[in-house]
């Protein structure tokens, strides 16, 4: 049997990432092609118990140094339990966040370094990256916008964050895409629903064998 591809949506905060991964395992299924839609944190029940807990921290909150064990661990029970097993059986897999998040996140906004995050990846999952990540961008006067228009006056606990902490994610995926133009396609994400998913589907059809 065929592996199936992993597909992973990246991006700071009200980019619109969960949007454009459920327009495209969408497209996908139209096309014949067997899809499991996930996110992360989450995708599992384990892993959205943790996400629950990363979310919504009780007491203090978590130093990062237990956020970043927090996210690998939901990670590890993700990937054991529904992407591997998925890929194998010849699924497409489309996640919205998987490492590079917890890279961007934690490693580079949160200081913990990229050696330690992408050294917890590979203890908990094997190292396993995406086939493609998409990395919606926008600019930063588009998304607050965005993100006033979504959340109001809550968000949760990493969403709440400063914004010098969500520059430095930005800045962080930029770099990452820069830096591995082979694993990352970047999509500008300032246009409308529509015109950003026809974006996805045609780095998707440059990349693997679908139909457009």
């Amino acid at each position: 049997m065929t592996r199936g591809r992993f597909i992973a949506f990246e991006g700071g905060e009200g980019m619109g990432k969960s949007t454009q991964a459920r327009l495209l395992a969408d497209w996908l299924q139209r096309d014949g092609v067997k899809v499991e839609l996930t996110r992360e944190p989450g995708g599992t029940p384990g892993a959205e118990a943790i996400r629950n807990l990363l979310l919504s921290p009780p007491g203090e909150g978590w130093t990062p140094e237990a956020e970043a064990l927090l996210f690998a661990a939901a990670r590890a029970d993700h990937v054991a339990r529904r992407i591997r097993p998925s890929l194998e059986a010849g699924s497409w897999v489309v996640c919205d966040r998987f490492i590079d998040s917890s890279r961007a996140y934690q490693a580079i906004a949160g200081g913990l370094g990229d050696n330690k995050v992408s050294q917890l990846h590979r203890i908990g999952s094997a190292g396993l990256l995406p086939d493609l990540t998409l990395l919606i961008d926008a600019p930063n006067d588009a998304v607050a916008a965005r993100l006033a228009k979504r959340d109001g006056d809550t968000s949760d606990a990493i969403g709440g964050r400063a914004a010098d902490y969500h520059a430095a994610v930005n800045a962080a995926f930029r770099d990452f895409a820069h830096a591995e133009p082979d694993r990352f396609a970047v999509i500008d994400g300032s246009g409308s629903i529509e015109e950003v998913h026809q974006q996805v589907v045609a780095a998707i059809s440059q990349r693997f064998e679908v139909m457009a």
